[in-house]
């Protein structure tokens, strides 16, 4: 009965007349009714969006357009040429996930809009509304005065109604994307990278991020005044932000919106489907895998990149490395360091790597056939220091060197200030870049694309942002980005105890992070402790996805703990579904998966600084009873003062129950269902 109110209320709405000074253009509303937008012109042919969540404005009146850097600004004196509605509900299959199937249900608007002025340049808004986003972009069409869009700035706007908080990374500083969030009134952010989320006062969400982000800049938003935030494209040092040669689409604007917390993460989802379909055909040959590196040493200062007495990559300790691998059940190593070019100032320039030499001490033919032997699979480490100009005329043939030798992953690098991205340009010299401007764009994708040609996945760390494009490359596995467990090694500050509760409802509404958890010794650099417990180290594995997982301690500090080891060899990292069952921004975050083809579930549970108690309903359980095989904090556990204390045990439950569970300050905890049976 809500449900038809609802939709006669948007009816009736589209009958009434306009406000002032503005013409309303055209209205689409999601498939439940519940989200709406507005698409208007007003007295001087601006085109202008709103958008409604149950009749209650959440974006007010927010302009489109664009200014270029060699033509006038396309902002005023439009008129509506044409509109085109559809309506779109299918389903697809991820090859790995959080979900194992994904379902795509939107309602779409078309509007095409072309200037009154003498150059009459035509510009179309695609907007989507599905029943949890909202998502719009650009469509530039062939025409002849505008056959390339040199853009200096996007002119998108997002008029937030209302009062509420703001989680945010800024963009623009030296360090990337690695800072802790920020957690402010909406009117105190800054100039925020994206996702960025936020919470009214009522307990709306929405989290800004963007979709499908393809040859072009990538989109931060800054604070205008109030709740009006902009669109800010990334910088180039050639001037126009983005160039693209017309017919062009821009990246999706995308708004996740709903009631709560759970329902946010879950949206995410349509990040996905705002991306085109797989376009590898069969990718039966990328493998979701935990894995073991050559890597967490170099970041304690025990073992070092470069050569000389403290080189971790040597041919002895890898091979050491795959016998504590294969024993526990991990199919890959991570290998840093094992080629040419980290001797130096390699953090500065980048062009003394070689992507084909090895150091003397490490054989890496012998090393990936001992790997295979035992069902290890070698890691590749290719870093750049941000130097594609180097690294790009060379990949190719340490691509074929992998590939012939059997190695199916590579983990790249561009280890760089922000800023210090070395690109070849058009006029034969070097260019310094942003990470996520359009340069890197192009260069991230030609390495996903070269990589598929040999059946090499991609980690990409020091990365562009998420986007959804492992859709359309399920080849991009994973990717780094905001602040992993390197930083609990030698960061000032470390990760703070709500870190993890704040990515999971902004970064990782992107996608996967390889966040590289699972260190119990709960040290870093110098012996400094880690503001975690053991048991949030645990439940890191089911609350970070990634499609690849790495247990990041050295072997004889699992060694030391084999009950938590134990659940790490157990844990799952392919997913066949994915419920949130409890959260909040930067508090809490109670997430179950279940194991892809298996009829196993997993669940952890991270929060902040502060002690929470709660139950969790078993309700998403199948029938029949469950062995649950529990990993909490203990009565006792503190990460200030007692972050070792765990209680591993098991009890029996069904579908009807409900855990209690205690989560410590800066705690967690991991649970496995495994099926007993009727």
């Amino acid at each position: 009965m809500m449900r038809f109110v609802t939709k006669l209320l948007l009816a009736l709405a589209a009958l009434l007349p306009a406000p002032a000074l503005a013409d309303t253009v055209i209205r689409a509303t999601s498939p439940d009714g519940t989200l709406a937008l507005a698409l208007t012109t007003n007295g001087e042919g601006r085109i202008n969006y709103s958008v409604t969540r149950a009749g209650k404005p959440l974006i007010g009146n927010s302009q489109l357009g664009f200014l270029f850097t060699d033509a006038p600004q396309m902002l005023r004196h439009f008129t509506l040429v044409d509109q085109v509605s559809r309506s779109v509900d299918e389903s697809w299959e991820q090859p790995w996930g959080e979900w194992r199937r994904v379902r795509n249900h939107y309602n779409e608007l078309s509007a095409t809009f072309e200037e009154g002025s003498k150059l009459h340049r035509r510009m179309r808004v695609v907007a989507r509304l599905f029943d949890d986003a909202v998502a719009f972009r650009f469509e530039f069409p062939r025409q002849p005065n505008l056959a390339t869009a040199n853009i200096a700035e996007e002119l998108t706007q997002f008029r937030v109604v209302g009062d509420g908080e703001a989680w945010w990374d800024p963009a623009f500083e030296s360090n990337r994307e690695e800072y802790p969030y920020n957690r402010t009134p909406i009117a105190s952010i800054g100039t925020a990278q994206t996702p960025l989320t936020i919470r009214l006062t009522d307990g709306t969400h929405i989290a800004f991020h963007e979709a499908a982000l393809v040859d072009y800049s990538a989109m931060n938003i800054a604070k205008v005044e109030g709740g009006l935030l902009k669109a800010v494209l990334t910088p180039s040092s050639i001037g126009p932000k983005v160039s693209r040669d017309t017919p062009f689409v821009t990246p999706w604007r995308v708004m996740l919106i709903t009631g709560d917390a759970p329902s946010l993460y879950a949206a995410n989802a349509e990040i996905l489907n705002l991306n085109e379909p797989n376009k590898l055909g069969d990718v039966s040959w990328v493998h979701p895998r935990k894995y073991v590196g050559i890597w967490w040493g170099m970041h304690l200062d025990t073992q070092s990149w470069s050569s000389g007495a403290k080189h971790g990559a040597t041919t002895a300790y890898a091979k050491k490395m795959i016998d504590f691998a294969a024993a526990n059940g991990f199919t890959g190593l991570l290998v840093e360091g094992w080629n040419k070019g980290w001797d130096g100032d390699w953090f500065a320039t980048g062009d003394t790597f070689s992507f084909t030499e090895t150091y003397p001490d490490f054989d890496l033919p012998g090393v990936v056939a001992y790997g295979l032997k035992k069902g290890v699979h070698f890691i590749g480490h290719n870093e750049t220091s941000a130097n594609i100009a180097w690294y790009e005329p060379r990949m190719g043939a340490g691509f074929d060197m992998f590939q012939k030798l059997g190695v199916d992953a590579i983990k790249t690098g561009y280890v760089s200030d922000a800023g210090g991205v070395q690109a070849m340009g058009a006029d034969g010299k070097i260019h310094f870049e942003w990470h996520e401007g359009q340069v890197m764009v192009r260069h991230h994708l030609k390495v996903v694309e070269e990589a598929a040609k040999r059946h090499i996945a991609i980690d990409a760390h020091e990365p562009i942002k998420d986007t959804g494009l492992r859709r359309t490359y399920p080849n991009w596995v994973s990717r780094e980005g905001q602040r992993g467990m390197e930083y609990n090694a030698w960061g000032v500050p470390k990760n703070p105890p709500e870190h993890e509760a704040n990515l999971v409802f902004t970064r990782m509404l992107g996608g996967p992070m390889d966040f590289t958890p699972g260190v119990l010794s709960l040290m870093g650099r110098g012996n400094t402790p880690i503001l975690s417990t053991l048991a949030k180290q645990l439940a890191l594995y089911i609350v970070i996805y990634s499609p690849i997982q790495m247990a990041a301690d050295l072997p004889e500090n699992y060694a030391a703990n084999p009950g938590p080891l134990q659940f790490i060899k157990d844990v799952a990292v392919d997913w066949d579904d994915t419920k949130v069952l409890a959260g909040e921004v930067g508090d809490l975050a109670v997430i179950a998966r279940k194991t892809r083809g298996k009829n196993e579930w997993f669940v952890g549970a991270v929060g902040d600084e502060a002690e929470r108690r709660f139950d969790v309903p078993l309700s998403f359980l199948g029938k029949g009873h469950w062995r649950a095989e529990i990993y909490r904090d203990g009565d006792t556990a503190d990460y200030r003062t007692n972050p070792r204390s765990i209680v591993i045990e098991q009890r029996r439950v069904t579908a009807a129950d409900r855990l209690a569970l205690r989560i410590a300050p800066g705690g967690g905890a991991a649970v496995r269902f495994v099926s007993l049976g009727r």
